[in-house]
């Protein structure tokens, strides 16, 4: 039986997203900044399509993070979409493009039905309207023995977090300051960590916590 666990990249003022998220900035004012270490890596790029990059101590992580996952878990602002009804043109289907880079189901929390969308690459989104209990069932049984990894954002994490849900959280600590935006780890509840390792990389510090029972 795998495990559900996720990574993400954060200030180190606690924050997954900046400020004034929107269509046009999905990830906020200075968001992009805390994936700087991840977007010039060898490891990132191959699983974007992309060739060349460097290698660094995080493409060790890198490996570690996205090897032996079997299903996802998303929010709908992960997705793509905006708050609200689903968008009425069907040729808009989401941020990631005609092939994602996930090549598993992926899970997406949204109060809005909508059919499975199957992409190139075995990426098939599934839309979930009956919380994060339900969504994590139904990855669990997707992934079989494999593991389900809870992209994001923030706020999926903590929903996650506060169900007693999420075995594993990665977060890779980046040297931004962002003052406000989206938080992590905000009203999670009384969430124990034990630290399982912690990795110094240009750019980031990638430290991974075992959640206890």
């Amino acid at each position: 039986m795998g495990i559900v666990r996720c990574h993400i990249s954060v200030s180190v003022d606690g924050y997954a997203a900046g400020p004034s998220q929107s269509s046009e900035h999905p990830l906020g004012e200075g968001g992009e900044r805390l994936h700087d270490w991840a977007i010039n890596l060898d490891r990132w790029r191959q699983a974007h399509g992309k060739e060349g990059g460097e290698t660094n101590a995080s493409s060790a992580v890198m490996d570690e993070a996205i090897a032996g996952v079997g299903a996802g878990i998303m929010g709908r602002n992960m997705f793509g979409g905006g708050p609200g009804a689903w968008p009425e043109d069907p040729s808009w289907d989401g941020w990631w493009g005609e092939e994602p880079p996930f090549h598993v189901p992926v899970f997406v929390l949204t109060h809005h039905e909508r059919e499975p969308l199957e992409m190139a690459g075995g990426t098939k989104f599934h839309f979930m309207t009956g919380g994060v209990e339900s969504a994590v069932a139904k990855a669990k049984d997707a992934a079989g023995d494999q593991d389900v990894t809870v992209a994001g954002g923030a706020d999926t994490i903590n929903q996650t977090l506060r169900a007693g849900l999420l075995d594993e959280l990665e977060l890779h600590v980046t040297p931004v300051i962002l003052g406000g935006g989206e938080r992590l780890l905000d009203d999670v509840g009384d969430v124990r960590l034990e630290v399982a390792r912690a990795v110094e990389a240009p750019g980031v510090t990638h430290i991974k916590y075992r959640v206890m029972r």
